[in-house]
């Protein structure tokens, strides 16, 4: 395939599983409570079950028993199906079901995109394109954000609105499926392969990368419910995740061509710090100004430092365990991600408020940003 065919294939698959498959429940939360089917509580415990899901997702992609090309295409195809579960019962142990599977399968997907079709492109000397190619989480986030407004001013429900999302998740999963090319191999890797190939792993990495996982998961899992506390009109709260998911996409475009001046591990760095301080904004002025700046400054980090700390992986693991080390990585992000939503709805309920969930995250983000900025790992050559 060309490399733009590569870079589309690859843009909309993260856009499925991530934007849509892990981050339409953001939207979709204040329906839901509109509609009195959870509280807060409850969707904290189903944002966490979630990455239970993702985490598990990532330790499989370390070991994966099955060629990647077939685990790509039944991962976006669960991942569709696990959204439109969530619109065709009322059952809360059955969500619990679907956003497992959706967080196992999304995992999946962005550590085998990551994985080849990031190095395929850097392999072309097309490393401009996987700026792209990580904005796909940004087209999702904006399609279900409007999505949600859309629906929201309709007056047409949260199960609907799943079953909509799921129903053409569904279509664009299969028309991508029938488009994977041999970027992505038909041929597992074995037990004894996988065992042979296992180097050092990049703990001065991971430990920042899953700091992300908390530093962004709260905004990203409860910033329209926060939009909504100040000002409860659709037409102005609606718009706190379209903005999200726009500065989620514009960023990992401006990401790669900040990379012609500077260092990965600098755009790293001051993407972490500007998260920690988006952070602290709606704390200091709770107000729809400053959820909409944290939007911004949130969005327009968190996958930017994902793609930095995938590019990173790819720059310091060897060659032939690069797939273990994503998927390390991935699962340093979930735990992050599964100790976010927890403590944030614990909090909330003590005190009606995630202002200090957030300065705790904001914490954790600009000391491991610190830590990262001040370490030098060696690219790995055993």
């Amino acid at each position: 395939m060309s490399a733009v065919k590569i870079a589309t294939v690859a843009t909309v698959s993260l856009a499925i599983a991530m934007g849509i498959g892990r981050f339409a429940f953001t939207p979709l939360l204040p329906l839901m409570q509109d509609d009195q089917l959870l509280n807060i509580e409850q969707g904290g415990f189903l944002a966490s079950v979630h990455f239970v899901g993702y985490l598990l997702g990532a330790f499989y992609a370390a070991r994966l028993p099955f060629s990647p090309k077939a685990t790509l295409r039944f991962s976006l195809i669960f991942v569709a199906i696990s959204t439109l579960g969530m619109g065709v019962t009322y059952n809360f142990n059955l969500w619990l079901v679907f956003r497992f599977i959706a967080g196992f399968a999304s995992a999946l997907v962005l550590v085998l995109i990551s994985n080849f079709y990031v190095r395929h492109l850097a392999k072309a000397g097309r490393t401009e394109m996987q700026g792209w190619v990580f904005s796909g989480v940004g087209f999702g986030i904006i399609a279900a954000g409007l999505g949600a407004l859309v629906i929201m001013l309709g007056n047409v429900g949260s199960q609907a609105s799943w079953q909509i999302f799921g129903v053409v998740s569904l279509f664009v999963a299969i028309v991508i499926c029938m488009n994977i090319g041999s970027e992505i191999p038909d041929t597992k890797t074995t037990s004894a392969q996988i065992k042979s190939q296992r180097s050092p792993l990049l703990w001065s990495l991971a430990i920042p990368y899953g700091a992300l996982g908390i530093g962004y998961i709260i905004p990203a899992t409860y910033l329209p419910v926060m939009a909504r506390e100040v000002i409860s009109s659709p037409l102005v709260f609606g718009w706190a995740w379209p903005l999200f998911g726009t500065a989620a996409l514009v960023s990992t475009l401006l990401a790669a061509k900040l990379q012609k001046a500077f260092s990965i591990r600098h755009i790293w760095v001051a993407s972490q710090f500007v998260m920690a301080l988006g952070l602290l904004l709606p704390v200091v002025y709770p107000h729809i100004l400053t959820i909409i700046l944290a939007s911004i400054c949130v969005g327009g980090t968190f996958m930017v430092i994902t793609m930095m700390g995938m590019k990173e992986t790819h720059r310091l693991a060897p060659a032939n365990d690069i797939m273990r080390h994503l998927a390390i990585m991935t699962a340093a992000f979930a735990i992050g991600q599964m100790i976010g939503p927890t403590l944030a709805s614990f909090v909330y309920a003590l005190t009606e408020s995630f202002s200090i969930s957030l300065i705790m995250a904001s914490v954790i983000l600009a000391v491991t940003a610190t830590l990262l900025l001040i370490t030098t790992p060696k690219e790995i050559t055993t």
